[in-house]
């Protein structure tokens, strides 16, 4: 849906007059329920005027013109949508547009780009609107079958072409090409090439309720694309319920195409059950089977992972990866089935800062929504790994709701433990140290028998880092480093030599940084969603944030003091913890969390975990234990 639609013309006459901006501005108002920030007023009143000038100039004013047109289960917005019929073929034709005041800028490396008002790079604009064109046809299987309808340019009205030589280095496409301020006659024969200047409103106006009506959904060309990708990439083996549950999947999608039922699959399991393997299986065997699938989480790091390693040949299938409030908008059963890894972080709303009133003011809780996009729904999830206020996703409250709208229930309980080296003594041990098992703490010793899982506890923070260095100079693997949110989180701070991270888990003469924040790239550090996975991870110390949903082989997990070891109990300290999330919980889930916390960052090795306490009493604790 657009802010704002009409015809060229007509939104030309509002930009001169300056209304342009103040309308959109309404609207925001209107349907997000808040005005947007100052800058992108400016933005609008910068680019809108001179972009508009040009289409009309083309003999294009009648039209039709899609301002702020989000992109389906996704929040991002293209700035333009122009929408006609083409000239040679008369079908609906749409432009899509973005818009850049740059004055000068520089290729940087690949498809980054360097402008003067920002330090970090930023997406070439060519790949920026083309991305958007194959998402858009992904998405929607009307345009996939006439792909030919869907174009897309980028426009740097305040560039000339000297000011920005090196943006002209790319491959032009009908999904991108660039132009600039002395490329206008260019850009009026691009436009008019797929855009009829003869052709009337009506016609306009029929292309842009076409394109605004839609369905949405994956289109078999890219779940074809996803299938090959995952089955070349992956080559899974499910065992005993994980095999059990991807068949009670297929059993439920049959069963909804043949008699339109509709059956919640829940999948229970504890770390390394194997959840994520079920759902990438799921994922490629529905795409294979020409399945409208998606796959959804309610964390960043874990959805930006799975973006990365499933779709690194080829990011068109990053598509199907989503969130969980991607899915306020959408109509009733869009998909077949929706995969919803760790469900345990679904929230109550998915409602947003920039969510539109109107959206806004209807929306239900996020599980109802998950569950009425598809005819068969898939919830993996670890009711013991809430980490949040509000994180609501339980076997109780999907039943409940699932029950409510009429669907079946089917639950797969996950009993075998493939992290943490396949060890259930050591889950036993974890659940045990922290309370969350009715028997009380016991040495590790006792429990481990032949299991090879190490168990250790270090001193002292440089303890717990040789020993990790140790572990994988001699042993191999992955090790990382990874703490209670007990510090504060600093930006990256600027030095004569470039961005840093700063040093903010400090315990006596010891110090290292946290890992990135999002969207703040530090050079030689990865993004913070790539802690986990990238090998220059080691040397930051990871968050519950990072941690969550991975997996490494030696673990070193240090207890902060918003957790310790009073009278042979624990006691969880709000005033030590710097996670804001958490910090609104009451006591009693505030002590859940916390343990719950500790349990994720415990249970993330595969091989061996090492512990260390900032607080004596605690320290003492687990080093016996650990024994």
């Amino acid at each position: 849906m657009a802010l704002v639609r009409h015809s060229a013309a007509h939104l030309l006459a509002e930009a001169n007059t300056g209304q342009l901006p103040r309308t959109l501005n309404d609207q925001a108002g209107f349907q997000w329920g808040h005005r947007v920030a100052a800058s992108e007023v400016r933005s609008w009143a910068g680019s809108l005027p001179p972009f508009l000038a040009d289409v009309v100039d083309a003999g294009l004013g009648r039209v039709e013109v899609l301002l702020e047109h989000r992109l389906p289960h996704s929040p991002k917005r293209v700035d333009v949508v122009l929408c006609g019929v083409h000239p040679r073929t008369g079908a609906a034709s749409y432009v899509l547009v973005e818009l850049k005041q740059w004055s000068k800028a520089e290729l940087l490396a690949a498809d980054l780009v360097l402008i003067d008002s920002r330090r970090e790079p930023v997406l070439h604009p060519v790949e920026q609107v083309r991305r958007y064109c194959e998402y858009l046809v992904d998405s929607t299987p009307a345009l996939a079958e006439a792909p030919h309808a869907v174009h897309g340019i980028a426009y740097l009205h305040n560039a000339e072409s000297a000011g920005v030589p090196t943006l002209h280095q790319y491959q032009p496409s009908e999904f991108g090409s660039l132009f600039t301020m002395d490329d206008k006659a260019k850009l009026a024969d691009r436009l008019r090439a797929v855009l009829d200047p003869a052709a009337d409103r009506d016609a306009a106006r029929r292309a842009a309720d076409e394109f605004l009506g839609f369905a949405h959904a994956p289109t078999k060309p890219l779940l074809d694309l996803a299938a090959r990708e995952i089955q070349e990439r992956e080559q899974f083996v499910l065992l005993d319920e994980q095999q059990v549950a991807v068949e009670l999947v297929r059993q439920a999608v049959e069963r909804a195409r043949a008699a339109q039922t509709r059956t919640v699959v829940v999948v229970l399991g504890g770390p390394g059950s194997g959840k994520s393997v079920i759902a990438l299986s799921l994922l490629g065997e529905l795409a294979r089977a020409g399945r409208r699938v998606h796959h959804a989480t309610g964390s960043s790091a874990f959805t930006n992972t799975m973006r990365r390693i499933a779709g690194r040949r080829n990011r068109r299938v990053q598509t199907l990866f989503k969130y969980f409030n991607d899915y306020l908008e959408s109509a009733p059963r869009e998909l077949d089935v929706l995969i919803c890894d760790e469900a345990h972080r679904i929230r109550g709303t998915s409602v947003k800062r920039y969510t539109k009133r109107h959206v806004r003011e209807k929306a239900g809780r996020q599980i109802d929504e998950l569950i009425g996009v598809a005819s068969v729904p898939v919830f993996l999830l670890d009711e013991n790994q809430t980490v949040r206020p509000g994180e609501m996703g339980s076997l109780a409250e999907i039943t409940a709701a699932a029950e409510a709208l009429g669907c079946r229930l089917e639950v797969v309980r996950l009993n075998g433990q493939f992290r943490c080296g396949g060890s259930d003594a050591f889950d036993t041990w974890v659940a045990r140290l922290l309370g969350l098992d009715r028997l009380p703490p016991v040495p590790w010793s006792k429990l481990a028998g032949d299991d090879e899982f190490v168990v250790t506890a270090a001193s002292n923070p440089p303890g717990l880092e040789a020993w990790l260095r140790q572990r994988m100079d001699d042993l191999g693997g992955t090790g990382r480093l990874s703490a209670g949110y007990c510090w504060r989180w600093s930006d990256p701070e600027s030095t004569p030599d470039g961005r840093r991270l700063v040093d903010d888990v400090t315990i006596g003469g010891w110090a290292r940084p946290w890992n990135a924040k999002p969207g703040q790239r530090v050079p030689d550090a990865p993004e913070s969603y790539y802690w986990a996975s990238d090998e220059r991870g080691f040397g930051q110390v990871g968050c519950i944030y990072t941690a969550q949903g991975f997996e490494y082989d030696w673990s070193g997990v240090i207890f902060g003091p918003d957790l310790v070891r009073r009278d042979g109990r624990w006691v969880a300290r709000r005033e030590h913890s710097h996670d804001p999330a958490a910090r609104r919980a009451d006591d009693l889930e505030f002590g859940r969390l916390v343990r719950n916390t500790y349990k994720v960052l415990l249970t993330r090795g595969m091989r061996g975990t090492c512990v260390y306490s900032t607080d004596p009493e605690t320290q003492a604790f687990l080093a016996e234990m650990a024994g």
